[in-house]
């Protein structure tokens, strides 16, 4: 099933599947039991742009602070659950919108009917989630080693022991680090399920590295009509993440509004400094809720020329530069103010 197609769930005040937008998901790194911390933590990844989170619950403590942490953030929390199955309950007991489990390692099936039970008496939703590093031996025998297909069973195998349970408001997530098997175990999965996906590429790696394996991944399943909610993982700040999903949805056409930033790579003929003065204008248009394209232009020789598909830019030349806006140089600016005059047409783009 393609995400038109896939049903229709809600997660607090959000809605996805049936061809709903696409939603970008995080996950905090703080301890949840400091509430402080974690409330910190998401109120910076709301204003990155966020709209799930998900907060480790291992104990007691982290599920009363889901309270306390859902009475002060305004998108809806995911509590992630390993082993414990009364850590579900009590994360629901305590606001929950959503929880994540392995139905397989929390115990036998009256714990998983447990906590059903308590997330049917909530209607809260249930995110069977299913990772390559922790298949089911018998699969990886049965499979001849940790495959797509693997994946894919014991994720309907999860699937299969609430649905006997008589709940059907679930999300699937099947991760692997492993790009192509991620891709490959999607494909499988959305031709046999009509479940909303949650896709990622788990343990991707650093800022570095992890930007590359999970736009490629992401791409290849987004671009064939999978997956409802995604997320970057990422080893580093969680707000990258955001910056992250939010340029790959954009790029798939997923997704409109925010600036973007082209920018040229810089040769023989750049008398400035490009590569900080690009940075600078990635952070800085951040502010700025525009849905249109900035360009930032190494040389006044080509810059004007190379830039007329942005609807503004700047360009670099010695000791001054030029704005540019649609590929026409509006006036010139000492190089020093090229970034104030930049930010100064921003902030008045719509008067």
């Amino acid at each position: 099933m393609t995400r038109e197609q896939t049903r229709v769930i809600r997660i607090g005040e959000r809605v996805i599947g049936g061809g709903n937008p696409v939603l970008i998901q995080s996950m905090t790194n703080t301890r949840t039991e400091d509430v402080e911390a974690t409330v910190a933590q998401i109120h910076a990844l709301e204003k990155a742009g966020c709209e799930i989170i998900r907060c480790t619950v291992p104990t007691s403590e982290a599920a009363k602070a889901v309270g306390e942490i859902k009475k002060r953030i305004s998108i809806p929390l995911v509590a992630d659950i390993h082993f414990d199955y009364r850590m579900a309950i009590a994360a629901m007991e305590n606001g929950a919108d959503k929880i994540r489990i392995n139905p397989g390692n929390i115990g036998g099936k009256d714990k998983v009917a447990a906590v059903v039970s308590a997330a049917r008496e909530r209607n809260i939703p249930i995110r069977v989630g299913v990772n390559s590093g922790s298949l089911e031996k018998e699969l990886v025998e049965k499979y001849r080693g940790v495959t797509a297909e693997g994946l894919v069973e014991s994720a309907l195998d999860k699937v299969g022991m609430i649905e006997e349970l008589g709940y059907e408001n679930l999300v699937i997530s099947i991760k692997s680090s492993d790009v192509m098997m991620c891709v490959k175990a999607h494909e499988l999965l959305a031709e046999k399920t009509d479940y909303p996906l949650h896709v990622g590429i788990t343990e991707a790696g650093t800022i570095f590295s992890g930007n590359i394996k999970s736009s490629v991944g992401l791409a290849l399943i987004l671009n064939q009509g999978i997956g409802d909610t995604i997320r970057v993982s990422l080893t580093g700040d969680p707000v990258q993440e955001i910056k992250s999903a939010k340029l790959i949805l954009k790029t798939l056409g997923l997704r409109k509004g925010g600036i973007e930033v082209v920018s040229c790579p810089t040769c023989g003929r750049t008398k400035i400094d490009l590569i900080g003065l690009a940075n600078q204008v990635e952070d800085m248009v951040s502010q700025f809720p525009l849905d249109i394209k900035v360009a930032v232009m190494g040389c006044a020789v080509n810059g004007p020329g190379e830039a007329k598909e942005a609807d503004i830019g700047i360009a670099g030349g010695i000791g001054e530069g030029l704005l540019i806006k649609k590929g026409e140089i509006i006036k010139k600016v000492p190089e020093g103010e090229l970034l104030s005059v930049l930010r100064e047409e921003l902030a008045h783009w719509n008067d």
